[in-house]
């Protein structure tokens, strides 16, 4: 893999259809996404993508590709590439979901109205 991945921001370095490219679980990502799908809800779009839909995954790999050509590697893909493409984004998406404990300060943080 010749791109570089800022794990710190959830990237994932993954290779489908022998194209090199880097997956992030961006909000313009995940949105486009979700309408690509037709999800409504998050926990719908995760389930798709969790469970190897495989429009769902072809989708991911173009629309969640922050670095290399995702839309090339989409048309690209192989039923080979399935494991190591839903490995990638659900760990590009637990990045996010890992570690609550940023979140939960924030909440306690007590605001204060001028």
């Amino acid at each position: 893999m010749t791109l570089e991945v800022n794990g710190a921001r959830g990237e994932v370095a993954l290779t489908v259809g022998g194209v090199d490219l880097v997956i992030a679980a961006t909000m313009k990502g995940l949105a486009a996404l979700s309408t690509a799908l037709g999800c409504k809800t998050f926990n719908d779009l995760f389930e798709r993508l969790s469970l190897g839909e495989i429009n769902a995954a072809m989708n991911a790999v173009r629309l969640l590709a922050v670095k290399g050509d995702g839309a090339k590697a989409a048309d690209a893909m192989e039923l080979s590439d399935m494991p190591g493409a839903l490995a990638a984004f659900n760990k590009a998406i637990g990045h996010h979901l890992g570690d609550k404990s940023k979140n939960d300060e924030a909440a306690k943080d007590e605001t204060v109205d001028a």
